[in-house]
């Protein structure tokens, strides 16, 4: 694992990205996110994930953790997000921004946010790369690495031209295993061969995971009847080698008591969970479906408001089980108030910003045609 000291960590790390949200607007739930956070560490687990682009994210952060515990319990994971800045100044002052909303003087870790062939020459060119090297040399920055959402190809190069960096977060679950646009066994075995420690990302894809196709679910039923769905899709990646720990986005205390209970004292899977494991990847290639994971970065310049991850969920539901009456109320639910999928103005903003790289615009046009 490198110079990392990984054993205080524990394989579940809390994602902040879709932290709970109250009743009333958009705004987070501090006092739910407080209570999560308190069982969290309660369980020895100390891994909290955040970036600069969660909106609200950060401060929640302080309130929930930083104001309310020991620094020296846990430890802070943010991003730089250099796509959203016009030039280095303002990128390499999102550092200096995410430190004063956390109300810490020091991140554990530290990364570079998203990277992609698109965005690699931009990282190089706001000379990030050294800023991450100064700011550690500083004490501001403990570890950096970056997180990655591309093809094999592309993490190799980076890591090949920056073997400097200390570890890497990927994109890694058991749907996207040997899905050939996503690739993500062989983006796995690329980080094993650099042996760089691994933060895995969206294990549960976006919460698809955690209900998935009834022919999966009724699979690992019938070996484990009392587990969750998405404890299968979480225990297989915490399973693998190199595994520094599994971020897990959670948006509520039951979420939080659902993951705590397998992963408090993590058993990796054994022989016939891991055949049950390789029966769902089987079934999920024989599926179509929009590899959405509902990260929203799309959402948030969408001049006509649609609610394109929403949308997609609603799609992915006919696409595996056929449901065409519960798909549509899943896709008049996510529109109710909002833009729908035929009003997409084919602006192009959502495409620029997904980390999946889809074409969202020709997605949504097939929506369309789908719920009318």
């Amino acid at each position: 694992m490198g110079n990392i000291a990984v054993e205080n960590i524990g394989k579940l790390g809390f994602g902040l990205m879709r932290l709970p949200r109250l009743p009333q607007g958009d705004v987070i739930d501090v006092a739910q996110t407080a209570e999560m956070v308190d069982l969290f560490l309660e369980a020895g687990l100390t891994y909290f994930d955040t970036a600069f682009v969660y909106g609200g994210s950060e401060e929640a952060t302080r309130e929930a953790l930083v104001k309310r515990h020991p620094r020296e319990n846990y430890t802070i994971a943010s991003k730089l997000h250099a796509s959203s800045q016009p030039n280095a100044d303002l990128a390499r002052k999102e550092l200096e921004i995410s430190l004063e909303r956390l109300g810490t003087d020091y991140l554990d870790f530290y990364l570079l946010h998203a990277m992609d062939k698109n965005n690699y020459e931009t990282y190089k060119k706001y000379g990030l790369w050294d800023f991450v090297k100064q700011e550690k040399a500083k004490g501001r920055i403990r570890h950096y690495g970056f997180s990655f959402h591309d093809q094999p190809e592309v993490l190799d190069r980076i890591l090949s031209e920056h073997p400097d960096a200390e570890f890497v977060q990927l994109q890694i679950n058991y749907a996207d295993w040997e899905n050939p646009n996503v690739r993500s066994r062989e983006i796995y075995e690329v980080a094993r061969k650099y042996e760089k420690p691994i933060v895995v990302m969206e294990p549960v894809k976006g919460g698809a995971l955690a209900t998935p196709p009834a022919e999966i679910a009724d699979l690992f039923k019938s070996i484990r009847p009392e587990a969750s769905c998405a404890s299968w899709a979480i225990r297989f990646v915490a399973s693998l080698d190199g595994i520094m720990t599994v971020l897990s986005g959670m948006s509520s205390l039951d979420q939080m008591k659902d993951n705590l209970s397998y992963m408090k004292d993590f058993k990796p899977l054994d022989q016939k969970e891991m055949q049950a494991i390789h029966q769902a990847m089987a079934a999920y290639n024989n599926i179509r479906n929009i590899p959405c994971t509902a990260c929203h970065y799309c959402t948030d310049g969408c001049p006509m408001n649609i609610p394109i991850p929403e949308i997609f969920s609603a799609m992915n539901t006919r696409l595996a089980d056929g449901a065409i009456a519960r798909s549509k109320q899943m896709y008049e639910a996510a529109v109710a108030g909002r833009g729908c999928a035929g009003d997409c103005v084919g602006c192009g903003q959502c495409q620029q910003m997904c980390p999946q790289h889809l074409e969202i615009i020709n997605l949504l046009k097939e929506c369309s045609e789908a719920f009318g």
